[in-house]
C-alpha cells in the first residue's frame, strides 16, 4: 500500500528517508498519471492545466522506499517570485544529503527532449544523480511514428523506457528500474 507522507518546501520539512525514487517532468508531460498508473492508486493530483503541483510530495511504498512527486519545470505561467522560489526549493531538494537512488524524468515521446529537459538531464549529471527516461504518451503515436521518434530523439540516450499512463503499457519496464535502484527483489514493487 502506497501512503502519502507529507508535502514541503522547504529543507526542514523534508522527511527522514531511506531511499527515494523521485519523479520530474515538465508540466504537462503526464508526470501525475504515470505515478497513480504506476502505483495503481490515486496518489497525483490531475489537473486539466499544468502546473498544478506547487509542493514536493512524499509517499511511503510499503515502507520499502519513497517516492518523490516534484513540481513540474519549464512551466511559463509562473511569477518571478514563483520561480525563483521554485528553483531554491528544487536545488535545497536534489542537494541536501543524499537519499535518491534514482530520478525518473519524464517527457513526452511526441515531443523529445525540450530544451528545459536536457537543462534537467544536465542538473541530474552535475548532481550524479542516477535517472532513467521515461517517453510516455506512446499511445498517441503509431508503431511507425514512435520507431521514428526513437530514432530522432532519444537514439543517444541509454536508459529510456517507452511508456503510456493512459493506456498503462511498459509500467513494468519503470517497475525494474525502482527495483534496481532500491534494491528490492524481483517479486517486491
Amino acid at each position: 500500500m502506497v501512503k502519502f507522507l507529507c508535502s514541503a518546501t522547504k529543507k526542514d520539512q523534508f522527511p527522514a528517508t531511506e531511499k527515494e525514487i523521485v519523479f520530474v517532468g515538465r508540466s504537462n508531460v503526464g508526470k501525475s498519471s504515470l505515478i497513480n498508473a504506476l502505483y495503481n492508486q490515486k496518489l497525483a493530483y490531475v489537473g486539466k492545466t499544468p502546473g498544478k503541483t506547487r509542493l514536493i510530495n512524499f509517499f511511503d511504498v510499503d515502507g520499502l522506499y519513497t517516492a518523490v512527486d516534484v513540481p513540474g519545470y519549464g512551466y511559463a505561467r509562473r511569477s518571478q517570485k514563483e520561480a525563483v522560489d521554485y528553483a531554491k526549493m528544487m536545488d535545497d531538494y536534489f542537494t541536501r544529503e543524499n537519499k535518491i537512488r534514482l530520478v525518473i524524468m519524464i517527457v513526452d515521446s511526441r515531443i523529445g527532449l525540450t530544451d528545459d529537459d536536457k537543462d534537467m538531464k544536465e542538473y541530474l549529471k552535475d548532481n550524479h544523480l542516477n535517472y532513467v527516461i521515461a517517453a510516455n504518451k506512446i499511445d498517441k503515436l503509431s508503431n511507425n511514428q514512435l520507431n521514428n521518434n526513437k530514432r530522432m530523439f532519444f537514439n543517444e540516450e541509454v536508459n529510456v523506457v517507452y511508456v503510456s499512463a493512459e493506456k498503462k503499457k511498459n509500467l513494468e519496464g519503470l517497475r525494474e528500474y525502482i527495483r534496481k535502484y532500491t534494491d528490492l527483489p524481483l517479486s517486491e514493487r
